[in-house]
């Protein structure tokens, strides 16, 4: 005989409030006796919150990236708002990410990480697709799938260790994300894909998405963005670390 389970939809039904008075009781006894699903609930809300906390500004006036580089301004973020709604009803992330005329590629690109980032790392039980106990498994799939040698940077000495990583779709196609956690559980993800065929500069560019700050640049054939919630001289700090890590 198979062991019960309470439906996905529930559980996230019960995070938004979504449920009658009979439905959400039902929840909340199963809750009280499997640990593990009430994690599950722990994380969904604090994913929850972090993309209000990311996309809520977009209701009242147009969100801008503040850069390094010389100053622009960009069209608002509706489209990743009403994207990023969807995904909190459904558990999944929609990758429709059409940046505006204005948009540079990359900045898109260091979007997609922000996001990427906010969506994924707060997940208990589910954080990665591949763990780092399968390193060669994880780089030798990922490497196939973009059609291009790819590592996971080594990040010992600033304090944080390989999670594990994950395949994601991006407007170059195929891209990937690998994410790292320190000895507090503070995590760091690296977002990769191709880079864009009209550009060639390494230097680094700094973003900011609501709490998430990120740092992207382009190395060879790929361009890389670092999306953290530390404050910018530590994400520095790490982002140099993963440049000398692939460029030892």
């Amino acid at each position: 005989m198979n062991n019960p389970v309470m439906p996905e939809a529930d559980l996230h039904a019960y995070v938004d409030e979504r449920l009658d008075a009979v439905r959400r009781s039902k929840v909340e006894a199963w809750l009280a006796i499997h640990p593990l699903d009430m994690e599950r609930i722990n994380a969904y809300r604090s994913q929850n919150e972090m993309l209000h906390t990311l996309f809520d500004p977009v209701l009242d006036e147009a969100l801008t990236l503040q850069m390094e580089s010389p100053r622009k301004s960009y069209t608002p973020l509706w489209r990743y708002a009403a994207m990023a709604g969807g995904m909190v009803m459904s558990g999944i992330l929609g990758w429709s990410l059409h940046g505006a005329n204005t948009d540079t590629p990359m900045l898109a690109m260091a979007r997609q990480a922000a996001i990427a980032h906010v969506v994924y790392t707060p997940e208990v039980l589910h954080p990665v697709e591949v763990g780092a106990d399968r390193e060669a498994h994880l780089v030798k799939w990922l490497s196939k799938r973009l059609g291009t040698e790819i590592k996971p940077p080594h990040l010992h000495e600033a304090g944080f260790e390989l999670v594990g990583g994950r395949l994601l779709p991006g407007n170059s196609g195929p891209s990937a994300q690998f994410m790292y956690q320190d000895a507090r559980g503070q995590r760091l993800t690296l977002y990769l894909s191709h880079k864009p065929a009209d550009k060639d500069e390494s230097a680094f560019r700094y973003a900011q998405e609501g709490k998430v700050g990120v740092f992207y640049w382009i190395d060879g054939t790929l361009s890389y963005a670092l999306s953290g919630e530390i404050e910018k001289p530590a994400l520095l700090n790490v982002a140099n670390a993963v440049y000398h890590s692939l460029n030892p």
